[in-house]
Order: C-alpha cells, then sequence, then structure tokens
C-alpha cells in the first residue's frame, strides 16, 4: 500500500502536459543521438544536464529518461540498415539485423528491434518500481571477486561469435583482450603499449574503436563497389511485411529470459547494456533448435539482444536511487543530473522527495510505451529511405557524419588518424573472414576482469582460493564453465554423427 500510495502522489506531475512533452521531447532527442555512430546515450544526457539547471526536476528528469530509452533503441537503426551499431549494445543486433536487410526484411528487422527494446523497457521499469529498495541489497553481496566472474561469464559467450572458423574467431577475441590492455596498468600506473602518445595513456575510445570496426569497412565496400543505384524500392517497404505482434508467441520465451538476463546485469554496478546484450544473444542461440541460423538473419537474434539491452535501461538505475552506485554510465550521468537538481541519491531521496524519485520511476516506464509508437511508426521509416540513395552518393555522407561524429567525442585530430589505422586494418581482416564481435567483446570485458582479479587477489592476500570463497562466487563458475562447454559438446556431437 506503500508503494501505491507514492505512486499514487507522483501521477499527477508525471501526467503534467510540459512533463509528458519532456519525455517525449527526450524519446525523440534519443533516437536522434542513438542513431548518429560516434554519438552515445551518454554523451547526449551529458549535453543535456547543463541544459536543465534551474528548471523542474521532473521536467528534466522527464528528458533524461527519453533519452535513455529513446538512445537505446536508436543505435539498433544504422545496426540493422547499415551495419553500424549505433551504440555498443547494438552490436550483437548487427550480425542478424543486418542479414536481413540484405534479404529485403528491413523494416521487419526494424519492427523486431523495436518492439522487442520497449519490452525489454518495460519490464525493466516495472522491476525498478516494484523492487528497487529489495533488489539494490543484491548488488551489494558481489564483491571484486563476483565481478571478476561476472566478467569472465560475459567473456564466455565469445563462444557464440566466433563465426564458423573457429580460430579466426579466437584470433579476434585475443586482439581484442590486447587492445584492452593499452593505457596505464591499473596497479603499478606504468604504461602499455601506448607508444608514447599522451592520448593512449587512458586506453583506447570504445567509441573510435567501434566505430572504426563496424562503420568504416562497409563503407568503404560501398565506395569500391561505387553502385550507382540504391536498394529496390519494393526491399523498403515499411508497411507490407509481417506483424511481430501476430508472431508474440514465437518471441515471447526469448523476451522474458533476455529481460530477466538484462534486468539483472542492470543491478550489478559496471555490467551494462554491452554485456547483457551478448550474454542474452549467447542465451537465445543456445537454446534455439537451429543455432547455425543465427547470424544469418534469425529475428530471435535481434529480440534477444535488444530485450537484453533495453531491459538493461532502467534497472541499472535501481542501484544508482537506492545507493547513489551507478549501473552503467548512463546511469552515472544521470546520478549528475540528480546531483545538479539538488537531489541526493540514497535511501533519503526517496524519504524526503518521494514524488521525485517514483515519478522518475513511471517516466521510465512512459517513455518505454511512447518509443513504440515514435520508433515503430516514425522514426524506422525516416531513416530505412536512406537507402533507397546509390552507395555512390550515401558511402561519403556516411563517412562525413561519422568522421565529424569520431571527432566530437574527444575534439581530438589524434582519434581521426586512430580510427582511419584500425579502420583499415578492419577492412582488411573482414576480407580475411575474421570476425570483429569478438573484438569488441575482449575490449569492453578485458579491461574490467582485469581489474576485479587485482582487486580479488589484494583484499585476499594473494590467495587465488579468494577468488572462489563465496557460494555466489562458485555459481558464476558454473556458468561460465556452462557456456563455454555447451558449444564443444555439440561439435563433438555433430562428429560423431558425422
Amino acid at each position: 500500500m506503500v508503494l501505491i500510495d507514492a505512486l499514487m502522489s507522483a501521477l499527477p506531475g508525471v501526467l503534467a502536459p510540459t512533463n509528458l512533452a519532456a519525455v517525449l521531447l527526450g524519446t525523440v532527442a534519443g533516437l536522434v543521438v542513438g542513431a548518429l555512430p560516434g554519438l552515445t546515450v551518454t554523451t547526449g544526457i551529458a549535453v543535456l544536464i547543463p541544459l536543465t539547471f534551474g528548471i523542474d526536476p521532473l521536467f528534466a528528469l522527464g528528458m533524461m529518461a527519453g533519452m535513455y530509452n529513446g538512445g537505446s533503441y536508436g543505435g539498433a537503426i544504422p545496426a540493422i540498415l547499415l551495419r553500424i551499431p549505433g551504440t555498443p549494445a547494438s552490436v550483437a543486433t548487427v550480425m542478424d539485423g543486418y542479414a536481413l536487410t540484405r534479404q529485403g526484411k528491413a523494416a521487419y528487422a526494424l519492427q523486431v528491434a523495436v518492439f522487442s527494446g520497449v519490452v525489454g523497457s518495460v519490464l525493466s521499469a516495472i522491476a525498478l518500481i516494484l523492487f528497487a529498495p529489495g533488489l539494490a541489497k543484491i548488488s551489494l553481496a558481489f564483491g571484486p571477486a563476483e565481478f571478476f566472474w561476472v566478467a569472465v561469464l560475459g567473456l564466455a559467450t565469445v563462444t557464440s561469435l566466433l563465426g564458423s572458423d573457429f580460430v579466426k574467431g579466437a584470433i579476434s577475441a585475443l586482439i581484442g583482450l590486447l587492445i584492452g590492455t593499452i593505457g596505464q596498468d591499473i596497479s603499478t600506473g606504468d604504461e602499455r603499449f601506448t607508444f608514447g602518445f599522451l592520448e593512449l595513456s587512458e586506453g583506447m575510445d570504445l567509441v573510435v574503436l567501434l566505430t572504426a570496426l563496424f562503420a568504416f569497412p562497409p563503407v568503404i565496400t560501398m565506395m569500391v563497389n561505387a553502385s550507382k543505384e540504391g536498394m529496390p524500392g519494393h526491399l523498403l517497404n515499411l508497411r507490407s511485411q509481417g506483424s511481430v505482434l501476430a508472431q508474440w508467441r514465437m518471441f515471447l520465451p526469448v523476451w522474458l529470459r533476455s529481460s530477466v538476463i538484462g534486468i539483472i546485469i542492470g543491478i550489478l554496478p559496471g555490467a551494462g547494456g554491452s554485456m547483457s546484450c551478448y550474454l542474452a544473444y549467447n542465451d537465445a542461440k543456445r537454446r534455439d533448435p537451429s543455432p547455425e541460423t543465427f547470424g544469418e538473419g534469425n529475428p530471435r537474434g535481434i529480440a534477444a539482444s535488444e530485450s537484453g539491452n533495453g531491459a538493461d535501461n532502467a534497472s541499472s538505475m535501481i542501484p544508482a536511487l537506492t545507493l547513489g552506485i551507478p549501473g552503467s554510465g548512463v546511469a552515472a550521468v544521470i546520478l549528475g543530473g540528480l546531483l545538479v537538481q539538488g537531489l541526493r541519491p540514497g535511501p533519503q531521496l526517496f524519504q524526503d522527495h518521494p514524488d521525485i524519485a517514483y515519478g522518475f520511476m513511471l517516466q521510465m516506464l512512459i517513455s518505454a510505451l511512447m518509443l513504440a509508437v515514435v520508433g515503430g511508426l516514425t522514426a524506422t521509416r525516416i531513416f530505412g529511405q536512406a537507402l533507397r540513395l546509390p552507395t555512390v552518393l550515401l558511402a561519403p555522407v556516411i563517412m562525413l557524419f561519422i568522421t565529424v561524429g569520431v571527432y566530437a567525442v574527444n575534439n581530438s585530430a589524434f582519434d581521426l588518424w586512430l580510427f582511419f589505422g584500425i579502420g583499415i586494418f578492419a577492412w582488411f581482416i573482414e576480407k580475411l573472414n575474421y570476425p570483429s564481435a569478438p573484438i569488441i567483446l575482449g575490449v569492453m570485458l578485458g579491461p574490467i576482469a582485469e581489474t576485479q582479479l587485482n582487486l580479488a587477489m589484494t583484499l585476499g592476500g594473494g590467495e587465488v582460493s579468494s577468488l572462489a570463497a563465496t557460494p555466489l562466487s562458485w555459481l558464476l563458475i558454473v556458468l561460465s564453465l556452462f557456456v563455454l562447454l555447451t558449444p564443444c559438446w555439440r561439435l563433438v556431437r555433430r562428429a560423431k554423427t558425422a
């Protein structure tokens, strides 16, 4: 009853026309930011915060909630249409989304993405509203050792991304782990593999790397082919393809499992949407009756990635609002927005300002529902028409936007040289059939595993046994082994059958 009373008291402020308009404006802005390669939701909200100073807190938080959910889906648009992930969390969407676009099913792929994202975001917002104080206690049980095994579990999902050639996929993953070591050693402060460049002392920028690996090769391919004809209009008919809602029975198990994974990962500080989309994708592939179709245009791959990604959004605010510990980079920026508004995250936020705390939770739910309309009916049709342009015209335009986006990340010319260098390397390894997704996975999770391993060993006095000192650690170890050994068991079984 206390929860219901708090929600009812916050509802009038949330439903005020100005605050609803703020949620809608933030959702549209998030779609644009997420769809532009090189820009991230974190960047968009960081730019938004100074503009909200002195504004009504619910208006400011409504824009942030809308941008969070809108940007989460926005990254799937270029991932599906152009094979360019708009955000790091949309990398897994590329694999099946772009394959469907090449089959003339771009509209269907976008429809799967938006409704999967909506399902994940809605379930995540409901979890935030119902379980915020209780679920926050779970994250307190995770120490450095547990976080290390969470990162190992994420790295174990690389087995689902290796493609048809295990050796080449494993080499790509090792390249990613190697790139993740660039920068200062967290224990000694010594610089590693920076080659004297001060710009690399904090590691390689993920946005630059992501854009170079996934945006540069297809654009160069467009330029090499120099086709003077765009994709035929009938392949981009966004009204004539199947309805995802009519196929809800097929997607429901994937939506529910992936959303649960996303919610759990969101609660864990530092994990973030990138890990949740990979874990959800791997889970869907492992359970699917035809796992070999993943990467070839299986819509359940998109559903898993996007629902896991969407479910990470509101759940990452659970430890942020109740403990002041952000569950993701975006949640950390939103915490800064709360402080700008004079609101201190923690238990006192629910006691002193329940209308704002519960109002923000409701805004996360409303923005997720708005996404179904704004993203499903408007954004996909606008962005989808870009493929009708001949690639000889489209390629330089895309390259211009990418270059501006990469430069805008840090206002650094060094990032541009790094982008072109890695991009050329990525184009060559793609020609040699080396997958790019394992590289990103290694770059994102390698440093997390290294950091938490050092902390766990330091706290444990250098004893290896400290890494498996709790039942939770053993549970994560078993899950990691299960994820790693399942594909090996399938290979052995196929070999025996052959």
